[in-house]
């Protein structure tokens, strides 16, 4: 086999070779650049597992860069060709937009699990499009379609690879080409699922009848979902299945934020001395901030990470009384956090289409104002490819010691939000951050209370999930109390062309 490209690391180099025994197993061989169809009957799965800064990420991205080079086509979940029996294809899922955003922007096509598992089903014209742009067929002519839209089509495809975002640069809306969504029928054949510490055992079943070929990437150190009792979905596999890398490398080595996350794997380690570690790095490198104060300008667009709910509805409210907003109504630019799809089950179609548009539960997102109708909201989702649509909404704004929510306005039925200012450091699991606060005096109250977590203390995986948020600088924040926001709230930063697509629940919701 030949020798990949970059200069792995000793263990990147064997959880290559072993990726490759797998998939060759499966009839794509890396090193010969050769792909054979899918053994029918044959399943595996492995783990690939590391601590931020370990490399899963880069190995990743190489994975898919031979796999693509040896003739697999990458599904991204926007549409699928009509494939031949003999096709083999890629699909590199995260379990959220921001978790999938990150990867993209590392030059790895990555979709939704949820855009795996429901596909769209296009209008026949807007079909042929689509297999013109993967260049399965001859530019077709299409009734009210101009040369010059067919020729913006082709420009956005070539940049973004999806073809919804194509067709839209064509002037065309969601509801012109996609004509409804259905559960996906037929098996896929290679899956990579990055965050996959995020997969909970319901998620993993799905993907396990998918994907006979399943490759899943995660952090052990990081926390297990909520419903999962403190476990992993790597837990179940045999030794034989995984492997962990270990070796933090060297674009990472002069790294204070991950110094100070891979220092808690001390097991001697306290919270005061940990704390006076992150007070001696901030004195050294500005990339580390003691914060006397949570700077509200940051929460807008990156919230501050809390353990307790009670603590994170106090600086939901700080945030909004500095900002002056109004308790009827939310003003552009403030943050929001989906909470799920609140629709009857009669509305499965309905469902579909807040979900395919990035509405799925713990999707960041940011208010732009009021839609056209009476409780519909225009939205941008952060790390959506096509950010910005108008949609039926319910928020709800928590208040300290009030068990019900208010609620400034709502539809009757839609997508369901909760204030995004401030989240618990479970939600921010697979998301990251240029800049992260941290509310430490809520990991001082888990440190105090000694609760332990799959035989860690808790406030260690706690600060280890949230540390490695931050891309470029940590905030370490370690007095309750609020700085002044420098100006008002605001969108004009945001990225993407208004939606034309409205998605609503009924006529008059």
């Amino acid at each position: 086999m030949s020798s990949p490209i970059l200069q792995y690391s000793e263990d990147q180099a064997e959880a290559f070779d072993r990726v490759s025994d797998m998939l060759r197993a499966a009839g794509v061989d890396l090193g010969e650049g050769l792909c054979l169809p899918a053994v029918e009957g044959k399943t595996q799965v492995m783990g690939l597992m590391g601590k931020a800064g370990s490399g899963k990420t880069m190995l990743l991205a190489e994975i898919y860069k031979a796999l693509e080079a040896a003739g697999v086509e990458v599904i991204s979940g926007d549409y699928e060709s009509k494939r031949s029996q003999d096709r083999r294809t890629l699909a590199i899922l995260a379990p959220t937009n921001k978790a999938a955003s990150v990867l993209r922007m590392r030059g790895v096509p990555a979709t939704t699990i949820h855009r795996i598992l429901y596909t769209p089903v296009y209008d026949p014209d807007y079909e042929r499009i689509a297999e013109w742009l993967m260049g399965n067929e001859d530019k077709p002519e299409i009734e009210g379609l101009t040369e010059e839209a067919l020729i913006r089509a082709e420009a956005s495809y070539e940049v973004h690879k999806s073809i919804p975002a194509a067709l839209a640069a064509a002037g065309l809306r969601g509801s012109d080409f996609i004509t409804g969504w259905k559960r996906r029928e037929d098996p896929l054949d290679i899956g990579f699922v990055d965050e996959a510490s995020m997969l909970d055992d319901r998620q993993y079943d799905d993907l396990r009848e998918i994907f006979p070929n399943l490759l899943i990437f995660g952090d052990p150190a990081q926390l297990a979902p909520v419903n999962q009792s403190g476990k992993m979905v790597f837990d179940a596999l045999a030794p034989v299945q995984k492997m962990e890398l270990s070796r933090i490398h060297r674009q990472e080595a002069d790294n204070p934020i991950l110094d100070l996350a891979h220092a808690l794997a001390d097991p001697e380690l306290g919270f005061e001395e940990f704390e006076r570690m992150v007070e001696q790095t901030a004195r050294k490198d500005d990339r580390v901030v003691l914060g006397q104060r949570v700077e509200v300008d940051l929460m807008a667009r990156s919230p501050v990470l809390v353990w307790r709910n009670a603590t994170r509805i106090r600086l939901i409210n700080a945030f909004r009384q500095v900002y002056g907003a109004p308790e009827t109504e939310l003003l552009a630019g403030e943050p929001l956090i989906c909470d799920g799809i609140e629709l009857p089950l009669k509305h499965r179609k309905k469902r579909l289409d807040l979900e395919a548009r990035g509405l799925i539960k713990g999707a960041q997102v940011i208010y732009l104002g009021p839609g056209r109708k009476p409780g519909f909201s225009k939205l941008h989702v952060v790390g959506a490819i096509e950010p910005q649509v108008s949609a039926a909404s319910i928020v709800k704004i928590e208040k300290p010691d009030e068990e019900e929510p208010f609620i400034p306005f709502a539809a009757r039925m839609g997508a369901a939000f909760l204030h995004g200012a401030a989240v618990t450091i479970h939600k921010a699991q697979g998301s990251q951050w240029d800049q992260v606060q941290v509310f430490a005096p809520d990991l001082y109250t888990a440190a105090r209370m000694g609760r332990v977590e799959a035989g860690q203390p808790l406030w260690k995986r706690l600060a280890y999930v949230a540390i490695t948020r931050a891309q470029s600088r940590l905030y370490w924040v370690v007095r309750n109390r609020l700085a002044r926001p420098s100006g008002p709230l605001r969108v004009d930063d945001l990225g993407g062309t208004p939606a034309p697509l409205t998605l609503s629940t009924d006529d008059s919701p």
